[in-house]
């Protein structure tokens, strides 16, 4: 009777390159903590577009890659930050819309004359 091997992994080509985890997928996730440590500040929204631009064009270089570009966590976790970002520039910037209206509203408009004056 013949023991039956079971295929392991498959063996790597000898010229194949290593995978390498991608440059852009770091700073994917750099941007996107910058924008949200900085979302409040509404300086978040810059940051959070320039990594969610770049992380478009890091998932279509790791696609195009076939497995040798990694870093695929680092790009999820980068894109939700960024998003985080932009999340807390869009509600900072409405809070500040909403109460200045207020503060509008609540100072009497036009000119204010004296009684006595006809």
């Amino acid at each position: 009777m013949t023991p039956v091997t079971l295929p392991g992994p498959l063996l790597r080509h000898p010229l194949d390159p290593d995978p390498v985890r991608s440059t852009k997928a770091r700073a994917v996730f750099a941007l996107g903590l910058m924008a949200a440590l900085t979302g409040v500040f509404l300086g978040g929204i810059v940051p959070a577009t320039i990594a969610l631009l770049l992380a478009r064009q890091a998932r279509r270089e790791a696609y195009a890659s076939a497995g040798y570009l990694t870093g695929a966590a680092l790009l999820r976790r980068g894109e939700r930050l960024a998003w985080a970002g932009m999340t807390l520039a869009t509600v900072t910037a409405v809070v500040v819309v909403v109460i200045g209206l207020l503060h509008l509203a609540g100072t009497p408009g036009g000119q204010d004359f004296a009684p006595t004056i006809n």
